[in-house]
């Protein structure tokens, strides 16, 4: 039974081994491409690293292209939409929670209804909406855009959160003579800074690697998303794997000190044993 044991724990080792190397390699080779020398991916050897290491490829990165330009424009995109979203949704959901007033229900669905549909159905009703007020080619317009694709699903999220968090709370924070406002701001969000921080981290994900909205909404170079800058790396009339390869590095930067930063966060719930008894 002990050889039949060991000969499944085998087995179950080199299965997994090989899963890993399959999820892995790709990522692997990425890093191994920014490392390498040459810019073609015709260039790049199957095996990683074998010819060599060097830093040449985020040194022309940053030199010879506007990478900071569209790191700089993707961040402020990001950023804004990612505090808009938790801005709009928290006071949405909210609202939605803690009221009661006419059409709730028919709102709420209506928000749920549109999530529904995908996003590509609208553009042709999004790039006239833009052009009318004057916001194509402006990296306020894309805010505007992503911030409102955003807000229904969050609002549902949120809302579901909010109801977990005892009336207790509130009606403590009323005795005491705290408005509404004041409630929400300092008695609800304190509470709820895990689903907070979980708005902030997604909210921020999709325009950091969206194409498709920012390809037809910006028009001028100095414009232009990260997204739109590393696409043109690997066009049919450029070939600069390597250099695609270092900016897509680049890219997790943020994500990774976000997450160091807040990790603490989205596995601890602040509402529990919140409630006085």
């Amino acid at each position: 039974m002990a050889f039949i044991h060991k000969i499944n724990a085998g087995i179950l080792v080199l299965f997994l081994s090989i899963i890993s190397l399959i999820v892995l390699y790709p990522l692997v080779y990425v890093v191994s491409s920014a490392l390498s020398p040459g810019n073609s991916i015709a260039d790049m050897p199957i095996i990683p690293f074998s010819n060599g290491i060097t830093l040449d490829n985020f040194t022309s990165l940053f030199r010879d292209t506007n990478y900071p330009l569209w790191f700089r424009n993707t961040f402020l995109v990001a950023l804004a939409t990612s505090v808009g979203t938790m801005f709009v949704a928290s006071l949405g959901a909210y609202t939605f929670s803690r009221f009661r007033f006419a059409l709730k229900k028919t709102f709420m669905m209506s928000m749920l209804i549109l999530q529904v549909f995908p996003s590509f159905i609208g553009m042709i009703a999004i790039f006239v909406i833009l052009f009318r007020f004057g916001l194509l080619d402006n990296l306020w317009g894309l805010v505007l855009v992503y911030l409102a694709g955003n807000t229904p699903f969050n609002t549902w999220l949120m809302k579901s959160y909010l109801d977990t968090i005892p009336r207790s709370m509130d009606e403590a924070a009323r005795i005491d003579g705290a408005s509404h406002l004041r409630t929400f701001l300092t008695v609800i969000m304190p509470m709820a800074k895990p689903i907070l921080i979980f708005l902030l981290i997604t909210s921020f994900t999709g325009p950091w690697m969206d194409f498709i909205l920012p390809r037809m909404v910006l028009r001028s170079p100095e414009n232009h998303t990260l997204a739109m800058g590393l696409f043109s790396f690997i066009t049919d009339r450029r070939n600069d794997f390597t250099s695609f390869a270092a900016g897509s590095i680049t890219i997790a930067i943020p994500f990774v000190i976000f997450f160091i930063a807040t990790q603490k966060m989205l596995i601890t719930s602040l509402g529990a044993g919140a409630v006085k008894e």
